[in-house]
């Protein structure tokens, strides 16, 4: 089917990008061993060092209540580790555990190569455009509400 409307075209590209990347099944795909939810709190935690799990359910625009159980699975198979703040005993961060540690540095290798395969399979000419089109629209999502 060939697409002319703009809006159809975006749509269009934006369903085969989700459905490549494996969004559509984000609980059941794997990721160096582990779904792909915590694939992202693996990753969000190592980026930050420290975070909540408030602060990673926004991060991830998932609920609270998913992220906890994500965060549960994780500190019982040894790769985060929760402690309070040693400000406000209330609050809880989270870290990466040494089992965590190596699993973030597994993912963002991991990454770090699949991105540059991919960008390299992109005309060279076509790159800069290519990342300021994502990077432009990434951006305009984070103002839209869902549907």
């Amino acid at each position: 089917m060939s697409f002319t409307n703009p809006s159809q075209r975006l749509k269009e590209s934006t369903r085969l990008l989700t459905r490549k990347l494996g969004f559509l099944e984000r609980d059941e795909a794997v990721c160096c061993g582990v779904t792909l939810t915590q694939c992202h709190v693996i990753v969000e935690t190592g980026r930050k060092q420290k975070i909540s799990v408030n602060e990673l359910a926004e991060l991830l625009n998932l609920d609270k209540s998913t992220v906890s159980r994500t965060v549960d699975q994780l500190v019982n198979n040894g790769s985060l580790i929760r402690e309070a703040d040693p400000d406000d005993r209330r609050y809880v961060m989270l870290r990466l555990d040494l089992k965590g540690e190596e699993l973030f540095k597994n993912i963002e290798q991991r990454m770090d190569i699949y991105f540059t395969e991919t960008l390299e399979s992109i005309p060279e000419e076509k790159r800069k455009q290519v990342i300021e089109g994502l990077e432009i629209f990434s951006e305009m999502l984070k103002n839209i509400k869902c549907i």
